[in-house]
């Protein structure tokens, strides 16, 4: 099994500091994970000026206005601001990664040289976009929240059709709700999607804790994207259903433990299992003393540990042959 992607999702939990950005990413590199993730946008491109907050935006921020567009303004990051991040991530071997959500944040982050792109889910029915990005023939992430099997066909159609070679995508299953219920994850679509579309296959969690992503890299998946935060309690739309720092190293540990229990899929005995073969499996043994002469039967055999004699599944060769030597009470036939 190679290894799975993680990626970390700051996404806006920067809450538009760029101090707080530099220390997500710190908690990113001590986690141990292979991206940090942020999010580009122009407000003014992403939303217009009437478009409300969603419920649990509304619910998570303490400002009371419930204007997306103002929530989005203050959250902006600029061109400057990506520059200092992305020397900042490469300063500590970590990949940055950023999820455009307009035309110009497409061309400014392959502009910075981004070899990923990251699709959000809300894009997946943007035919302009999906086009735009397909074109840059880069390796492309594509996330599936809200999304039925057909609108998840047409956007690799897309993608493909404008010049992207299908191994190069990977796809994500994902819940658009934050957080996530656990009857609404239903991980085994992420399987589905794999098999029917045979592509890469991955999952973005919005669930209250790490089980899931853990459970989904056990099913197979080979990314993780995960959101993060320095706290929960702080104000901002996604803080409250993003794992705080220790959470987030847990998860890394978990996946990275259930990769090496994946294993080659052979069964056979393990390195570590083949001393004890002796000790826990038996060998034919003289259950009494016997002659030399008698005939070994059910009654003067016994099967015992140790396995350093003949084999138990040999018995029927054994039963009705004679002695060929005297035998003492538990010696090996």
């Amino acid at each position: 099994m190679s290894k799975v992607f993680i990626i970390a999702e700051a996404g806006v939990n920067h809450n538009g500091d760029i101090k707080l950005a530099k220390k997500l990413i710190d908690v990113a590199c001590i986690a141990g994970v292979d991206a940090v993730k942020f999010q580009t946008f122009k407000a003014i491109n992403l939303v217009s000026k009437n478009a409300q907050k969603a419920e649990y935006q509304k619910k998570n921020m303490s400002d009371g206005d419930d204007s997306q567009f103002n929530m989005l303004k203050k959250l902006e990051l600029d061109i400057d601001t990506h520059k200092e991040l992305i020397a900042y991530c490469n300063s500590n071997k970590i990949m940055f990664l950023s999820t455009p959500f307009d035309h110009d944040s497409i061309e400014l982050l392959n502009d910075l040289g981004l070899q990923i792109f990251k699709i959000p889910s809300g894009e997946i029915t943007n035919l302009p976009y999906l086009r735009h990005i397909g074109k840059l023939n880069k390796k492309i992430i594509l996330s599936t929240g809200m999304a039925d099997m057909g609108e998840i066909e047409d956007a690799l159609d897309v993608l493909v059709n404008a010049g992207t070679k299908k191994e190069n995508i990977t796809v994500l299953h994902a819940n658009t709700m934050y957080p996530t219920p656990m009857e609404d994850v239903n991980l085994r679509a992420m399987i589905t999607i794999g098999e029917a579309f045979d592509v890469a296959f991955g999952y973005s969690d919005h669930t209250l804790g790490i089980e899931v992503p853990i459970a989904a890299v056990a099913m197979g998946a080979t990314c993780i994207e995960k959101h993060f935060t320095l706290d929960c309690t702080m104000d901002g739309p996604d803080h409250k259903a993003s794992l705080e720092p220790d959470e987030l190293k847990a998860m890394v540990k978990a996946i990275r433990n259930i990769e090496l229990a994946m294993g080659s899929g052979i069964k056979k005995p393990s390195k570590s299992e083949m001393p004890n073969i002796q000790i826990a499996r038996k060998s034919i043994v003289a259950k009494s003393g016997i002659k030399k002469g008698e005939i070994l039967s059910e009654e003067n055999l016994a099967i015992k540990r140790p396995a350093n004699g003949i084999n138990p599944m040999r018995w029927d060769e054994i039963v009705g042959t004679i002695a060929s030597k005297d035998y003492e009470e538990d010696e090996l036939i």
